[in-house]
């Protein structure tokens, strides 16, 4: 994708073209995910344990490159879009020197402190060996992935998706291929899993990082550049994503704490719902990936015009999309509830979240694609408001209101109104921040005057 395709090609071509690879890479990562905690499941309590408690860390370490990816697509995209090639190729050297000792200082932080860090979770004493022998590949690991998706950044910024999700899809495949290798053919165990990971990693790193230097996408020759401006507009988007990225494991953890009020059948349900609910956003997922970019290198074209017209056809195929989707839902509730469990109380419980919440998943994608949008503008602020606004001010409360009004599927309930407010909320917030983008400068233009 060139800035020229944006201008002149349909956009939703263009927005189909971007979209459908991140969909395969998206799916199959949760895929080997999964896979994985079933591989680990299968060595017992114990192994199984230590990975509940690895969970919460593992979201820190996302949320932080997640947030640093998000603002280097923003970022780069905005000076290709401008026409500045030389510094788009120097800000994603920059990116990828920085956000590789960034996360490397955390992940050695993260090892210093697994102890205590563990034991604060609550973890028992008996795991921490099992744990310490874990977290050394696992870190190694989250360290090389966290490089990966710098990479996939870099690249989906410059218009190219198709590289990023076919290497999702072949590091995954290469993880499950090794997974039992490692874990039980070789007896490595529970860090097995881990290395398996480090590998299929390494193996993305290595296929990616020629193809973007060929391509004359990434320079490591930063004489001229002026770091300390390019740090500043880096953490300006990135401080703002990366809290974003980490709001909603908390909420997860209060929701659920609600949730068992209610009694460990309904925390069952309740589980099995979320997960499902992944699952179900998961277009909107890919999209968040691909709108950016294009959002950003139209503005920095000076494009204002076709953001409104893309961001609009977007949010239109969201909420057709997620209705389609939640009336799938809703026909199925019965059997897929029996199936997924075959306790009774749990199934039913399940019935009743699968008849409300994914009515509401169009809300909750507009709300999701919304703060997206608003990264890629240079508004990280207004997405942070957003993201908060949604779990704060809109589910968390709806949540409480729901039970106390009327019990588990209160709550539900709650659930699926506190979406569809989420989501507009979150497009009033869009509007009023774009409103007045006609009379001012883009991002990159304030950049290139200080």
């Amino acid at each position: 994708m060139t800035t020229e395709d944006l201008t002149r090609d349909s956009l939703g071509r263009t927005l189909f073209r971007m979209t459908w690879p991140m969909l395969f890479g998206v799916l199959s990562l949760l895929g080997f995910q999964l896979v994985d905690s079933a591989f680990i499941g299968q060595l017992g309590v114990e192994p199984l344990a230590a990975l509940g408690f690895t969970i919460p860390v593992q979201q820190l370490i996302i949320g932080t490159q997640v947030g640093l990816g998000i603002a280097t697509t923003a970022i780069i995209a905005r000076a290709l879009g401008a026409g500045d090639q030389a510094r788009a190729r120097r800000l994603a050297g920059l990116v990828l020197l920085c956000g590789a000792s960034g996360i490397l200082l955390l992940c050695l932080t993260l090892w210093v402190l697994r102890a205590p860090l563990v034991l604060t979770l609550g973890a028992e004493s008996s795991l921490l060996p099992q744990i310490s022998r874990y977290w050394a590949p696992w870190l190694l690991s989250a360290w090389i992935g966290a490089l990966l998706y710098f990479c996939y950044s870099v690249s989906r910024a410059n218009g190219d998706t198709r590289t990023p999700g076919l290497l999702m899809v072949t590091t995954s495949l290469i993880n499950l291929a090794l997974d039992p290798l490692f874990i039980f053919t070789f007896g490595w165990g529970m860090a097995g899993a881990a290395w398996a990971t480090v590998a299929a990693f390494s193996t993305g790193l290595v296929l990616i990082l020629p193809q973007l230097l060929k391509r004359d996408w990434i320079s490591f020759d930063l004489a001229g550049a002026d770091p300390r401006a390019a740090l500043k507009q880096l953490a300006t988007t990135a401080g703002p994503a990366t809290v974003s990225q980490l709001l909603p494991p908390l909420s997860a953890m209060l929701a659920t704490t609600l949730v068992a009020g209610f009694g460990s059948t309904a925390v069952a349900a309740w589980g099995l719902g979320t997960r499902l609910e992944f699952f179900s956003i998961v277009v909107v997922l890919a999209l968040t990936m691909s709108v950016p970019p294009m959002v950003s290198r139209l503005q920095g074209a000076g494009e204002l015009q076709r953001i409104r017209e893309l961001v609009r056809l977007a949010v239109r195929f969201v909420i057709v999309w997620q209705l389609a989707v939640a009336i799938v839902w809703l026909l199925l509730s019965d059997p897929l509830s029996r199936l997924l469990s075959e306790d009774a109380g749990v199934a039913g419980l399940l019935q009743d979240y699968l008849l409300r919440v994914p009515l509401s998943y169009s809300g909750l994608g507009v709300c999701m694609l919304m703060v997206s949008v608003c990264n890629a503008l240079g508004l990280p602020l207004k997405a942070l408001i957003a993201a908060t606004g949604r779990l704060f001010v809109c589910y968390l409360p709806a949540l409480w209101l729901g039970s106390q009004l009327a019990g588990l599927n209160g709550l539900f309930t709650g659930a699926m109104l506190a979406n569809l407010a989420a989501g507009l909320l979150a497009w009033t917030i869009y509007r009023h921040a774009t409103a007045d983008f006609d009379h001012a400068p883009s991002p990159e233009t304030r950049d290139a005057r200080s």
